[in-house]
């Protein structure tokens, strides 16, 4: 079941292959410079969806949160992808003293699990991904913010 706008779309994901499911479509999409924020709660499925993206580009490591490095770099499939997670930042002060701002880049892609714990400082983001539970599935809100973020909404619609 899915709803959508033009810069946005809703989709019900019913169990964890769904989410793994989308972060692979969510990979075909990936361009050097884009920046994604994944908001929910604590287990609403933002890591199971990095996972899944991060599967469909090759990786086949371990993918946990970087809940306590606060920045975890991929290299995979020509990029360099960065997912981060600020759940313990206690001030957004943090974001600009740990010296992330340089990994926003043209060059690089930037996952980031908890955006609200940095807000001001963060970079806008070209899609945001709200995962919510529904059930005992998943839905998620993903809305593009730039003209590189609704592309990706238009690709995600007409898959």
């Amino acid at each position: 079941m899915s709803h959508a706008t033009d810069d946005s779309l809703t989709l019900t994901l019913p169990d964890e292959a769904a989410t793994l499911q989308l972060g692979a479509r969510l990979a075909a999409l990936l361009r050097p410079g884009l920046t994604l924020y994944l908001s929910g709660d604590l287990g609403a499925g933002k890591t199971t969806l990095v996972r899944g993206l991060l599967r469909s580009l090759g990786y086949h490591g371990r993918v946990k949160s970087p809940t306590y490095t606060l920045v975890e770099l991929y290299e995979v499939s020509s990029l360099n992808l960065y997912h981060f997670d600020l759940y313990r930042f206690a001030d957004p002060a943090e974001w600009a003293e740990a010296g992330f701002r340089e990994y926003f880049n043209p060059s690089s892609v930037c996952l980031v699990e908890w955006p609200e714990k940095a807000e001001g400082l963060l970079p806008q983001p070209d899609l945001v991904l709200r995962l919510s539970w529904a059930g005992e599935g998943r839905q998620v809100e993903i809305v593009g913010l730039t003209e590189a973020g609704r592309r990706c909404i238009a690709s995600l619609k007409s898959a």
